[in-house]
């Protein structure tokens, strides 16, 4: 059975990209749907697929998962041979760990320098905050990549890697300075099949948001 997944712009919509690469690289055929944002009745369309109210969303037949992380988690569970999770334990609890990280956190990044695939504002100043947010993603980036020995943090392509792809899109919308091994990871990400189709749609995209694309 065909799997759904309701996302949101895919220039603006982080989440919706860290769904959209995990399904890709399942090599599933799916339906997208895809649902604008910050308009009169993105509210009402979400609704129809989940009462979270939140996009991304994937349909399995009857089944509903919300939320980008539950449904990466589950696209690796219900399709192994993607190996979307590190096969070894503690590369597995790694893995989850740095996930949830990014999950959780970053606010001020997130903030500061949302996601915009179209833009080019570099030299955009960065406070404290999110410098400090900026090197942790770096440490991150160094210590999965050291352990592991690349091009994805745990070697081949996971559930991670998915997570952190809007952070590469941001770093490059904004100009931000890499070097080394992150540097070298960013262009992995931005090169990697999905992505690169993710752009392309990305671009081409009608919408517009002045909230956004303010450089």
């Amino acid at each position: 059975m065909a799997l759904t997944l309701v996302i949101g712009n895919k220039n603006y919509s982080s989440w919706s990209l860290r769904a959209w690469l995990g399904v890709f690289q399942t090599g599933e055929s799916f339906e997208e749907v895809v649902i604008p944002l910050d308009q009169p009745d993105t509210a009402q369309s979400i609704a129809r697929w989940s009462p979270a109210g939140r996009v991304p969303i994937l349909r399995d037949g009857e089944l509903t998962v919300w939320d980008s992380l539950s449904i990466l988690e589950y696209l690796a569970e219900r399709f192994p041979g993607a190996r979307l999770l590190p096969a070894d334990r503690a590369a597995r609890a790694r893995c989850r760990s740095v996930a949830a990280e990014m999950h959780a956190g970053f606010a001020a990044l997130r903030e500061a320098m949302p996601m915009n695939i179209r833009l080019h504002a570099p030299g955009r100043a960065v406070g404290a905050e999110v410098a400090a947010n900026i090197g942790r993603i770096c440490a991150i980036w160094r210590d999965c990549l050291a352990a592991s020995g690349g091009p994805f943090l745990f070697g081949g392509l996971t559930v991670a890697d998915c997570m952190y792809a809007p952070v590469v899109t941001r770093f490059r919308t904004y100009a931000v300075p890499l070097d080394g091994a992150e540097a070298r990871y960013a262009q992995t990400v931005w090169e990697w099949p999905g992505m690169k189709r993710w752009v392309v749609e990305a671009q081409a995209e009608p919408w517009k948001n002045p909230k956004y694309d303010v450089p």
